[in-house]
């Protein structure tokens, strides 16, 4: 005996099913833009060290900002208690700006708005991130991540200089 199903549950089921699939695909769509369009990266690891050896690595023993090419800078940036170290950057228009940081004692966060540096800072793991910085002006650096009952002064600064 053979029994006929109902075009109605078809349809049901056909209501569910095709957002099961859409939903993701356009979940990938999304990420691939955001990856590949907008040039959002996530922050590697770039390795890790002993907190408390930050100042004896090659990278943090001197913090600052140093060229390594023609419109290149490097900053090497260290997070510890309520401070960056360079506290204020300066580079002239136009420069490629990479930043190896890592925090010293608690979580911290670099954040530079308006450019693609949104990195949370572990004790002891280098991360690096990059951004070109085109307009001359003052740019903050924000601790966006809760280290403390000072943590709202944990500010620094980016200065872009007009090219001479």
């Amino acid at each position: 005996m053979v029994t006929r199903r109902s075009t109605t549950v078809y349809l049901w089921e056909l209501a569910w099913i095709l957002p099961s699939f859409a939903i993701p695909v356009g979940m990938l769509a999304a990420l691939a833009v955001a990856a590949f369009g907008a040039g959002i990266n996530v922050t590697g690891d770039q390795g890790r060290i002993d907190p408390r050896r930050v100042a004896e690595h090659p990278l943090f023993k001197e913090p600052g900002v140093v060229e390594i090419a023609p419109g290149q800078y490097e900053v090497r940036m260290t997070a510890r208690i309520w401070s960056f170290t360079p506290n204020e950057i300066r580079v002239p228009a136009g420069s490629t700006v990479h930043f190896w940081a890592t925090s010293q004692d608690l979580v911290h966060g670099l954040l530079i708005p308006r450019h693609n540096i949104n990195v949370m800072l572990l004790p002891g793991q280098i991360s690096h991130a990059q951004a070109r910085f085109d307009t001359p002006g003052e740019y903050p650096i924000i601790c966006h991540e809760y280290c403390g009952i000072a943590h709202h002064t944990m500010a620094g600064k980016i200065i872009v200089e007009p090219r001479r």
